[in-house]
């Protein structure tokens, strides 16, 4: 399967979130999404765990926060966000496809700037249909890509549908 970046890449990438969540802070992304409180939310690819604050405080107490990652330093990182902000409801996986969660547990995933990188694309698609629950979303963002190639990569399979475009993210609903 996939490989992590470097660690010197991935610390490159890091400060260049930073700078990226300085002028558009994640909360504003995540909005489009439609995250309320009670949510179970899957960041798959989470990187240095940008997301995770901001999605902390959508989902609440009563909500939960998975955040996988290929990369050890994304993991250690996201887990010392979730300790110093006191976040109890965020839970890390290390891994490069395969969740571990169960099926149809997860109401959204967010997949964002992962799928361009990835030597399998469609076995993790497959992954987060298995965990969305049918009323899932599936939102996505990737920079690298262009809206057709997304669209086509994201439904060509019959497993999700575009159901919103939004200002920054498309939000795709799973399909069966």
């Amino acid at each position: 399967m996939d490989k992590p970046m470097s660690n010197s890449h991935f610390r490159f990438m890091s400060l260049g979130y930073k700078l990226r969540d300085f002028s558009l802070p994640r909360k504003n992304v995540l909005q489009e999404v439609g995250i309320t409180p009670g949510c179970h939310l899957l960041d798959y690819g989470c990187g240095p765990g940008g997301y995770i604050i901001a999605a902390a405080e959508l989902v609440g107490n009563s909500g939960k926060i998975y955040a996988l990652d290929i990369h050890p330093i994304a993991i250690q990182r996201v887990q010392s966000i979730a300790s110093k902000k006191r976040l109890t409801n965020v839970e890390t996986i290390l891994s490069d496809c395969a969740t571990g969660l169960p099926d149809e547990s997860i109401d959204a995933a967010l997949l964002y700037d992962t799928l361009h990188g990835l030597s399998k694309p469609n076995e993790v698609l497959a992954e987060l249909h298995r965990v969305l629950k049918p009323n899932g979303i599936l939102s996505f963002n990737d920079h690298h890509m262009k809206e057709e190639e997304i669209i086509s990569k994201i439904t060509d399979k019959g497993l999700f549908k575009l159901s919103r475009k939004g200002k920054r993210v498309y939000n795709f609903s799973k399909v069966g």
